[in-house]
């Protein structure tokens, strides 16, 4: 058997309406994307009018790309840093105290390599709290980030994370146990 792309066929996935999702590819461009735009409060305000469930205390740098918004709950006091990029083909939830860091990508959806006609295949994340994704770091479809666990600079996650945990590498592999010491 070969991989035959032209019986690819996805028309089971509908996210939204086209009206919809081409509205918000529009704002996306527009205040998301471009460095330009500093204002977090701009961003959350078109992210809550196309669905997002966010809390407060919420810092979104800029470039940031949303696929979709009616598809992103996020906690208190998270922060998205610049240029990351959460491709929601799936739900995608943050608790509170969520860290996402410069150029990480959170992605939901992959394509199943065994079927001929490469099926897309989507996968919700869940970083609970207090869980780190360092920059540049790769987030699979399906996992879960365990409370206050660590995805390290450039590491890729396709399996859960456990919690108080700091992972490295690619495949991400768990490396120590993350301590919290209190202020002094």
């Amino acid at each position: 058997m070969q991989c035959d792309l032209s019986s690819y066929n996805n028309d089971w996935y509908v996210p939204g309406s086209k009206l919809k999702i081409a509205f918000w590819f529009l704002i996306n461009a527009c205040f998301f994307k471009g460095s330009w735009n500093i204002s977090s409060n701009v961003k959350i305000f078109w992210l809550r009018v196309f669905g997002a469930t966010l809390g407060k205390g919420i810092v979104i740098r800029p470039a940031v790309n949303i696929k979709y918004p009616w598809k992103l709950k996020v906690g208190n006091h998270c922060w998205i840093g610049e240029g990351v990029w959460i491709d929601n083909l799936d739900q995608v939830t943050l608790e509170d105290n969520v860290c996402i860091s410069q150029g990480a990508y959170l992605l939901c959806g992959n394509h199943n390599y065994k079927s001929s006609s490469f099926d897309l295949m989507t996968a919700p994340i869940y970083l609970q709290q207090g869980s780190w994704i360092g920059a540049k770091a790769v987030v699979g479809p399906g996992v879960t980030s365990g409370s206050h666990a660590v995805l390290a600079l450039g590491a890729v996650a396709t399996k859960d994370l456990e919690a108080y945990t700091v992972y490295g590498g690619n495949p991400a592999t768990a490396i120590h146990k993350r301590e919290i010491l209190d202020q002094i």
